[in-house]
């Protein structure tokens, strides 16, 4: 579904990530490891084409389309969704009106629908009310992220920090809902959609069922292995430890 080829990004004038190379499979769910500043937020940004985000060199194939020059609106077209680890504060747009962008619809009213998927996440009618992200807590902007997400159903899901500021008993709800959009409830054969997963210290992995998991070092993937054993490696001996320990095994 996705395929990453030799990928160089600059920020501002500066190289953030370099050489780059990553396959993601249709049904497969990838997750990426790596200290602050290595370039997983990065990598997500010029995956979805925003415009600071410059690729120098390589190219990005989404579903067989060659990507790396469209605008962000036509990658969403294609099936793209990404939840943000700091989303703006909107002034002016209810969060239902959000949900309903999300579902490509254009009513300026709270439906039925909009509510039945606000109570999934424990998300009331007054809530949705609210200003996109406005005084929100932490777990509050990450639930909204999520449902905005669930309402738009992207065959590509990119999730930045998921269990950033989430506390313990929405982590759980939240992962079962991932789970969802991810098609990880269905048999292998039947999962359709793909997703990555950037996450630093793995809570969330407790609830979500992934398949890869890679660890991403000064702007590169530096090895990649099965989930459980490169988790393992990251919480027990550290980032750099577990490149050693799986053998700087690149994608």
């Amino acid at each position: 579904m996705l395929e990453i080829k030799d990928l160089t990004v600059e920020v501002e004038g500066k190289e953030i990530i370099r050489d780059l190379n990553l396959n993601i499979e249709r049904g497969a769910v990838h997750v990426l490891f790596g200290p602050n500043g290595c370039g997983k937020t990065t990598l997500l940004m010029a995956i979805l084409g925003f415009p600071n985000y410059k690729v120098k060199k390589g190219s990005i194939t989404f579903r067989g389309v060659d990507i790396t020059d469209l605008p962000t609106n036509e990658r969403v077209k294609l099936g793209m969704g990404m939840s943000f680890q700091h989303p703006p504060e909107i002034r002016g747009v209810k969060l239902g009106d959000m949900v309903n962008i999300a579902r490509g619809r254009k009513e300026e009213k709270i439906d039925e629908d909009v509510i039945e998927l606000g109570k999934r996440l424990n998300i009331s009618v007054d809530f949705l009310n609210r200003d996109v992200n406005l005084g929100f807590s932490g777990g509050e902007v990450k639930r909204s992220e999520i449902l905005q997400m669930l309402a738009q159903s992207p065959e590509f899901i990119m999730l930045d920090e998921p269990d950033s500021g989430v506390d313990v008993e929405n982590i759980e709800l939240i992962g079962d809902i991932i789970n969802e959009l991810m098609d990880r409830n269905k048999m292998p054969s039947k999962r359709e959609r793909a997703g990555l997963i950037i996450t630093h210290l793995g809570f969330i992995l407790r609830y979500i069922n992934a398949d890869r998991a890679h660890v991403m070092l000064d702007g590169r993937i530096a090895c990649t292995g099965m989930l459980d054993e490169v988790t393992k490696h990251v919480m027990e001996e550290g980032f750099e430890r577990c490149v050693e320990l799986c053998g700087g095994k690149g994608v």
